[in-house]
């Protein structure tokens, strides 16, 4: 028997939660060994090759912020950058990036294998070491140990995994890779709930077979906006993407043939992602839509490989090819990849703390589809999280928690820990109750105390952030000034107003009248872009001062009471008043705070006040 010594954390997995994790936690001078199946598929991205979208563009600013890498990644493989969601308020503009999956995995790889105190295995972990409630390590199925203070597990869509292309059925973690057995079994011993969901993928298509005449191309902004707060000169190209639309007789195809589909004919037991449906599921649940937008996405520069994204399916190979030849652009399609369904294994988030430690067991982490979730970006801010402290637990600091109130990392956990996940996880902008003010274009004023505390950006990374902070002062002061006598007249107004409270009223630019009055600040040696996106977070910061004083004052009285901590061990059945379901949820999710204990599903207003009562008797 093997045995590795001298390790502080293990990583199992080498997807995009476990990059994260890996990095920050060299980057905060632990030793980590991270073990993966395959060491070529580190970062790999096994759907859709683009990273943020609505919310998810603003999880990845954050990454940025606290340390992470998948910003930076992004903005060096970018084929196409496009800001979503610009005719809508500025609360929920989101960046976007087509990537290029090869040259993003590749910045993965390169950055796993050179980074500092991280010992790379190969090999499948089967077993926790687990010693009076605390991780003490891991057992791999060759009989190696490894010791460690730490466990993080970011396995991914591998434990259990099982493949579905029509009957066919076959144990992989993705198409093509093994899946691991042995974890889950481990973890139910030592008291674990698990559960079983479901996720998919679309077929790929040979290029050269799609008539592109018949497709509507679709190109990236023109002076696009970078993941990365550290990215200077960004000019990324704009390779443009397709679309196309499904027609009536690809729908009576599926339509015919729906009971091969493993989710049809009960194969399938497992929950899929409501906000990602196969086109199976599109066409029974909206079968008044005569047709459905398809992407056609390159998979990387100059790529052969088109992903066809909205056609996530798992129906017959054979299937699949009849239905898109009834598409005109399609009509003499080959697939070299067709769309499949995967069930795995994963584990309640509710069982973890808001650090994502488990509840009961010290020092063993969870990250990414283990804990329900669906999505690159979910897994990543997991993995940071993680990563950040299992470092903070091996050195007996305090954990990083990231409030509702202050970024979607902290609406993602917060959700997770605390709301029962029934179905794989993705975050929108609806689900922050405070979006108004977790712009992508303020990220820094939101997070930079908590990357500065956990140290968690480098001097240079820091003075990055602090001269954009200062830029954004310039604005404000030139902002509070009056506007001056001369130009009363021209902009139709009989009385002094300070430059704050003309701005605000409707179709009035900040850029303009700072340009008119000759206000503008030196660009404080920050890039283009930066310069333009402080700009415009400025002035939406004084047009919608109104509902964000509203909601700082919503988020002080929630505040008064939201950290008032509570007993893992209370009974809450000895609680009189709380409802039946209220005393379930509660035992079952057991809240680490008050604020936590009033966003559980089931417990209502009338059980808050009870708890409330009980809590501030004792």
């Amino acid at each position: 028997m093997k045995h590795a010594n001298n390790i502080d954390v293990v990583v199992v997995g080498a997807g995009h939660a476990g990059v994260e994790a890996v990095n920050i936690i060299s980057k905060l001078g632990l030793t980590v060994g991270l073990v993966s199946m395959d060491k070529k598929g580190v970062g790999r991205m096994s759907c859709n090759p683009a990273i943020g979208g609505v919310a998810k563009g603003q999880l990845v600013r954050e990454i940025d912020l606290l340390g992470g890498v998948m910003g930076r990644f992004a903005d060096l493989s970018g084929l196409q950058h496009k800001m979503l969601n610009k005719s809508k308020g500025r609360s929920v503009w989101s960046p976007r990036a087509q990537v290029d999956k090869r040259k993003y995995e590749s910045l993965c790889y390169d950055l796993i294998v050179n980074l500092k105190n991280v010992i790379f295995v190969e090999g499948e972990v089967v077993s926790i070491d687990i010693v009076n409630n605390k991780t003490r390590g891991v057992g791999l199925r060759d009989g190696t140990k490894i010791s460690a203070r730490s466990v993080i597990i970011a396995c991914g869509t591998f434990l259990s995994g099982t493949i579905h292309i029509g009957e066919r059925k076959a144990s992989a973690g993705r198409m093509g890779e093994s899946s691991s057995g042995g974890i889950t079994e481990n973890l139910v011993s030592f008291g674990f709930r698990k559960m079983r969901l479901k996720t998919g993928t679309p077929p790929r298509a040979l290029k050269s077979s799609i008539d592109w005449s018949k497709t509507t191309a679709e190109l990236g902004d023109k002076t696009p906006t970078p993941f990365s707060h550290f990215t200077k000169n960004f000019n990324p190209t704009n390779e443009p993407c397709h679309t196309i639309r499904t027609s009536p007789l690809s729908h009576n195809i599926i339509e015919q043939n729906i009971h091969r589909s493993p989710i049809y004919s009960g194969e399938i037991l497992a929950t899929g992602p409501r906000y990602c449906p196969s086109i199976e599921d599109k066409i029974i649940r909206f079968s008044e839509q005569v047709s459905h937008l398809l992407f056609l996405e390159p998979e990387w520069f100059r790529s052969d490989q088109i992903y066809i994204n909205g056609f996530s399916t798992s129906l017959p190979e054979e299937v699949q090819l009849d239905s898109l030849r009834q598409i005109p652009a399609f009509k003499n399609i080959s697939l070299l990849r067709p769309g499949y369904a995967i069930e795995y294994d994963c584990f309640p988030p509710s069982q973890l703390k808001a650090s994502l430690e488990s509840k009961d067991i010290s020092g063993l982490f969870f990250a990414g589809q283990i804990n329900g979730t669906s999505g690159y970006e979910e897994a990543a801010a997991q993995g940071l999280v993680s990563g950040i402290n299992s470092v903070a637990y091996v050195n007996g600091t305090e954990p990083l928690v990231v409030k509702r109130s202050e970024g979607y990392i902290g609406v993602l956990i917060d959700d997770l820990v605390t709301k029962d996940t029934l179905e794989p996880y993705r975050m929108f902008t609806s689900r922050a109750e405070y979006r108004l003010m977790l712009r992508y274009s303020n990220t820094g004023s939101r997070l930079f105390h908590l990357a500065k505390k956990h140290f968690l950006l480098s001097k240079t990374e820091q003075n990055t952030i602090l001269k954009r902070a200062e830029l954004r002062l310039a604005f404000f002061d030139a902002l509070n000034q009056s506007l001056p006598t001369r130009s009363l007249t021209p902009l139709g107004l009989k009385q002094k107003i300070k430059t704050k409270d003309y701005i605000k009223r409707p179709g009035v630019q900040l850029s303009s009248v700072l340009r008119r009055l000759n206000r503008e600040p030196n660009n404080n040696g920050v890039p283009s872009w930066c310069y333009k996106e402080v700009l415009n977070d400025v002035e939406t910061a004084v047009k919608y001062e109104g509902y964000i004083k509203r909601h700082l004052s919503e988020i002080q009285k929630v505040s008064q009471n939201e950290n008032l901590r509570i007993d893992k061990d209370t009974d809450y059945s000895a609680y009189s008043g709380l409802s039946v379901e209220a005393v379930e949820k509660l035992s079952l999710v057991k809240p680490e705070t008050f604020g936590q204990a009033c966003r559980i599903s089931g417990v209502s207003p009338a059980d808050v006040s009870v708890l409330m009562v009980y809590l501030f008797k004792s």
